[in-house]
């Protein structure tokens, strides 16, 4: 039997995109080993696999450009030509691209067309397992994710002919160190319901630092089975379209992934930031939050912009101010006297969106923190915006005339106070459909400061930082899904549930049979029933002070062949 050859780091991906092959350097993430003939790793000889804080950042900006993952590409191409890999001489190369430092690139052929899946294994953690491939093929390449850093992981592939038949080979690898400081197991609290959770890995998007910025997935006995370097600042959300995963990578862009991890686009948002949102528009668009930032204060649009990027030419096609829009409103605020937000944005944030829904043709739903409510707006990009309606307190907005706006609220519920997630979901009736969100339960707005928040009942006016912790056990945020009757002009909140409280950021999601809550300022997040028994919590530590959002998506189906 030959022995498979395994290259493994970032250093390898580089000499591979220079084309000098797979010999040792100094200062690498892990070594070149090889698999002997029982498949055994041998020793590997880093001691330590990081690279210094200035030359992983220069790293992980050099990974994500098109070019370096081209080279990565015809090089991988160079490789599968000269030898015949097939299931008992695989090529497996760790991360090649760098886009995800607990994965392995695999690439085999066989005789009889089969369909691979695999399972990770790892003394001490739960499997994690995966079907690979969606159909037959007798040519595999895909991509192995879940590994489990700093022990040996077993790697079992299982083929799986038309007629039933399997066949397995194990391969094992020892993983090295994480490029980040994040825990490898995170806490985990069982909760009362005994409901299976959903399917999927959690993603923490936002676990906000001063150093090196990564997106982190974990599975659902709380172990990390990804760790993804971005440029800075944080990942929002990730976008499927197109066989490629869409996320940002720093303040100023975007990127696009393949399922093997190569970098198929760089998105630029120009002279403008982006925060906290985006999607895509009917066309493929990517619409962005976004602010503008420039010397002088008063010049500068703290997060009430919203622009629209083709990116296949990486052009921006739009630009939305909702000053235009909202502009009476606007006329009522303030700017306080530090003229920045919280977020380091200066200027006047007198709205500071922080979701978006692409309804179609031009319609979006906001959310807006900084007064509390939910914003319709449609013919968006249209030389004439419509402001549609407003959801939340309606004396808020008594002083600029929009009031008539505000949709009528039907029951006694508190409104939301300074939400966050707001989410769509469409019903088959026309004008009626759901909106779910993380109604934080704060109350403030500093370009606001004599709006009265404690009228809203049970809302909450300190920061998590600024409670006893007697007072932060006391205090709740919710899980809110209103149903919005816009042929009526109603609002009605339909089903809520208290979460750990948390004043600002945050999420949640609904899977289906169970919704995900994010408290952001605490670190923790957890799976709960439908109606609000929690099945399990994470606690995560705090890289700085929060953890933006977290989502759960199922990768098996974006990283199928």
């Amino acid at each position: 039997m030959k022995c498979k050859k395994w290259l493994a780091a970032l250093c390898t991906a580089a000499m591979l995109a220079a084309g000098t092959g797979c010999q040792q350097q100094e200062e690498t993430f892990a070594d070149t080993i090889t698999v002997s003939e029982d498949k055994d790793v041998q020793d590997n000889n880093s001691t330590d696999n990081h690279l210094s804080a200035d030359k992983l950042a220069d790293k992980v900006e050099e990974i994500y450009t098109t070019e370096y993952s081209e080279k990565i590409h015809d090089n991988i191409e160079d490789l599968k030509s000269q030898d015949d890999y097939d299931e008992s001489n695989m090529l497996i190369i760790h991360n090649p691209y760098g886009t995800n430092t607990l994965s392995l690139y695999v690439y085999f052929k066989t005789d009889k067309a089969v369909k691979t899946s695999y399972t990770v294994s790892a003394e001490g953690y739960e499997d994690y397992s995966s079907q690979a491939e969606s159909k037959r093929t007798k040519t595999h390449e895909f991509t192995v994710i879940g590994l489990v850093p700093n022990t040996k992981n077993t790697i079992t592939f299982t083929m799986t002919d038309a007629n039933g038949n399997t066949k397995t080979e194990k391969v094992t690898y020892k993983m090295g160190k994480l490029l980040g400081s994040e825990e490898t197991t995170l806490a985990t609290t069982d909760g009362t319901s005994t409901q299976a959770l959903s399917n999927g890995l959690y993603t923490i998007l936002g676990n906000d630092s001063d150093g090196q910025d990564f997106m982190y997935y974990y599975d659902n006995s709380g172990t990390i089975r990804g760790e993804v370097p971005i440029l800075g600042y944080r990942s929002h959300r990730i976008l499927f379209k197109g066989n490629l995963m869409y996320y940002s990578i720093g303040k100023h862009t975007l990127a696009a992934v393949d399922n093997l991890g190569q970098v198929q686009k760089v998105i630029h948002t120009g002279k403008y930031e982006l925060h906290h949102d985006y999607c895509f528009d009917d066309d493929g668009n990517l619409v962005v939050l976004a602010s503008y930032q420039t010397d002088d204060v008063d010049k500068c649009k703290a997060e009430d912009l919203i622009i629209r990027i083709d990116p296949d030419t990486d052009k921006i096609l739009d630009v939305v101010d909702l000053g235009d829009i909202l502009g009476d409103y606007k006329e009522t605020t303030t700017m306080p006297e530090s003229g920045v937000n919280g977020e380091g944005v200066y200027g006047l944030d007198w709205i500071h969106v922080n979701s978006i829904q692409w309804l179609g043709s031009g319609t979006v739903i906001l959310s807006s923190r900084e007064t509390s409510s939910i914003i319709k707006i449609s013919k968006l990009f249209s030389k004439s915006p419509n402001l549609d309606y407003i959801i939340g307190q309606k004396d808020f907005w008594t002083e600029s005339g929009y009031d008539d706006k505000v949709l009528t609220q039907v029951g006694t519920f508190s409104n939301t106070g300074g939400q966050h997630s707001v989410t769509y979901v469409p019903t088959d009736e026309d004008g009626v459909y759901y909106l779910y969100l993380f109604n934080n339960n704060y109350g403030q707005s500093t370009t606001q400061p004599d709006y009265d928040w404690t009228q809203i009942s049970g809302i909450e006016t300190k920061t998590v930082s600024a409670m006893s912790a007697e007072e932060l056990a006391a205090a709740n945020s919710y899980y809110y899904r209103y149903k919005v009757d816009e042929n009526a002009g109603t609002y009605e909140l339909e089903t809520s549930f208290a979460v750990p409280y948390s004043s600002f950021v945050s999420s949640v999601q609904e899977t289906g049979s169970t919704v995900i809550a994010d408290s952001g300022f605490q670190g923790i997040f957890g799976e709960y029933t439908n109606d609000g028994q929690l099945i399990r919590q994470f606690k995560m530590k705090l890289s700085k002070y929060m953890i933006y959002r977290v989502y759960k998506y199922d990768f098996e189906s974006f990283y199928q062949k």
